[in-house]
C-alpha cells in the first residue's frame, strides 16, 4: 500500500499532541510503549525457554542416550554383530553397550528405590554430561566402585568413600526359600547432572559388576547410540532399525523421555500465548486512541472531502496515523528484547555490584540464565506485532472514511 506525501503529513500532523487532544497522545504513548514491551519480553521470554529446552534436551540426550536398542527376546547375548552393524550406520558417533536394572540402596537404615545402570569405565568417562559432571571423587570407577546422583546421595547421607549396599528385587532361589541378592560397592563418585529425577535415583557402576550384580553373566540389557544429529528422530530411528534388523526394538529418545517432551512443548506453546496477549492489550488501546482522533478531528476529515479527498485517502491517513504506533512500538520492541537477551548474563553480573543484591539467588539465576535467539521465531513474534497493530487500525479507518462531512461540520 502506498501513501501519498500528502496522506503522509496530514497523518504524522496529527498525531502530534495538541493540547485539546492531549488525552490521544497519552493513549497512543501508552499503546506504544505497550506493544514496545509486549515484543521485547515475548523474545526475551522465547529466547530464554529455548535456552532451557535446549540445555534439558542436552542433558536428557546426555543421560538417556539419543537411541536404546533392546532385543525382543530379552537380555542380548552375542552383541557384537550387533555393534558393529549399529556402528556402520550413517551419523553415529559413538555405541555402548549397558546393563540396566532396578535394585534398593539401603545406608544406616535409609534405604531409597534406584536405578542402576552398568557401563564400562570408558564409556563411562566419555559418555556426554555424565563424565563431566562428576562434583565429588575419582571418574575411573575401578572394578566394583559406584557413582551416585547428587540428591540421591544427600538422600542416602553418604558421599565418595562411603559405601552403599544395593539389594536386587530378583532373589537367589534355595531350599528355605527365596533369598535377596545384597552387595556392598564403595562409592567413588558423585555426579552432579542437574535433573532431580536422574539425580534422585541413578546409580553408575562398572558393567561387569552390573552383569554379576544382576546375574546376567555375559548379556547386557541395551545397546545405547549416539548420532551427530539427534534432532532428525524419524530418520534416526529408521537407520537404526533397518541397521540392528528383524528381532530388536529401537527407542528414541522423544519416545523413552515423552512425557517431559511433550510438557516442554506444550509450557512453551502456552507462554506464547499468553504474552500475545500483551501485545494484543497495547492493540486495543491504539484502537482507542485512533478512535477518539477521528473524533477530534472530525472538523478536519470534513474539509479535506470538502476539498476533494477521497474516502480512500482519508482512510490510509488514518491507518498510517495509527500503524505507525504500533510499527515503530515493534521495531523498538525488537531491538531492546534482542539487546537484552543476548546481555542477560552480563547484566546479571552488572546487578552483582548493586548493594542488597550479590549473593541473591535471582542474581545466581541470571548469570547462568541460558538464552537461545531463534531467528525465525524472533521473525514471527514482529511479524505478529506489526499485523495485530496495522489490524488495530482499520476499524477507526474506515469510520473516518464513511464519515459524512456535512454532519461532521455541523456537529463540529
Amino acid at each position: 500500500m502506498f501513501f501519498t506525501p500528502l496522506e503522509r503529513m496530514v497523518a504524522f500532523r496529527y498525531l502530534r499532541a495538541q493540547r485539546q487532544e492531549g488525552t490521544v497522545s497519552v493513549i497512543a504513548g501508552f499503546s506504544f510503549i505497550g506493544v514496545s514491551l509486549g515484543v521485547a519480553t515475548l523474545i526475551i521470554v522465547m529466547s530464554v525457554m529455548n535456552g532451557f529446552r535446549a540445555e534439558m534436551v542436552s542433558r536428557i540426550q546426555g543421560v538417556s542416550a539419543h537411541a536404546a536398542v533392546t532385543s525382543d527376546s530379552g537380555p542380548l547375548a552375542d552383541y557384537v554383530g550387533l555393534i558393529d552393524r549399529l556402528r556402520a550406520a550413517p551419523g553415529v558417533t559413538q555405541v555402548m553397550p549397558v546393563v540396566e536394572g532396578q535394585a534398593l540402596a539401603t545406608v544406616n537404615g535409609r534405604a531409597v528405590g534406584v536405578k542402576v545402570r552398568g557401563l564400562s569405565v570408558a564409556d563411562f568417562q566419555a559418555r556426554p554430561i555424565v563424565g563431566r559432571s562428576i562434583v565429588r571423587g575419582l571418574s575411573d570407577l575401578g572394578d566394583d566402585g559406584v557413582a551416585l546422583g547428587f540428591n540421591l546421595s544427600r538422600s542416602l547421607g553418604i558421599s565418595a568413600g562411603g559405601n552403599v549396599t544395593l539389594i536386587s528385587p530378583k532373589g537367589t532361589v534355595t531350599a528355605f526359600g527365596t533369598m535377596l541378592r545384597r552387595k556392598e560397592f564403595p562409592v567413588y563418585a558423585v555426579v552432579d547432572l542437574r535433573m532431580p529425577e536422574q539425580d534422585g535415583t541413578l546409580i553408575y557402576m562398572p558393567l561387569p559388576a552390573a552383569q554379576a550384580f544382576f546375574r546376567l553373566g555375559e548379556k547386557v540389557s541395551a545397546i545405547d547410540v549416539f548420532v551427530s544429529d539427534p534432532r532428525d528422530v524419524d530418520g534416526l530411528r529408521t537407520s537404526l532399525e533397518r541397521a540392528a534388523g528383524p528381532g530388536f526394538t529401537v527407542t528414541d529418545w522423544r519416545q523413552a523421555n515423552k512425557g517431559l517432551v511433550t510438557a516442554l512443548g506444550v509450557e512453551r506453546v502456552a507462554m506464547f500465548v499468553v504474552l500475545t496477549l500483551i501485545i494484543l492489550v497495547a492493540s486495543f488501546n491504539i484502537v482507542s486512541s485512533m478512535v477518539m482522533l477521528v473524533r477530534g478531528k472530525a472538523a478536519s476529515i470534513a474539509i479535506l472531502r470538502t476539498m476533494g479527498a477521497q474516502r480512500a485517502s482519508v482512510s490510509r491517513i488514518f491507518l498510517l496515523a495509527g500503524a505507525s504506533i504500533g510499527a515503530v512500538g515493534t521495531m523498538v520492541g525488537f531491538v531492546l528484547g534482542v539487546v537484552l537477551t543476548v546481555n542477560v548474563q552480563a547484566i546479571g553480573y552488572a546487578l552483582g555490584h548493586v548493594p542488597g543484591i550479590a549473593g541473591s539467588q535471582m542474581l545466581l539465576f541470571l548469570t547462568t540464565l541460558p538464552a537461545i535467539i531463534d531467528w525465525a521465531e524472533v521473525a514471527l513474534v514482529v511479524a505478529l506485532g506489526l499485523f495485530l497493530s496495522v489490524g488495530a487500525t482499520l476499524y477507526p479507518a474506515r469510520r473516518a472514511a464513511s464519515m459524512d462531512p456535512v454532519e461532521a461540520l455541523r456537529h463540529g
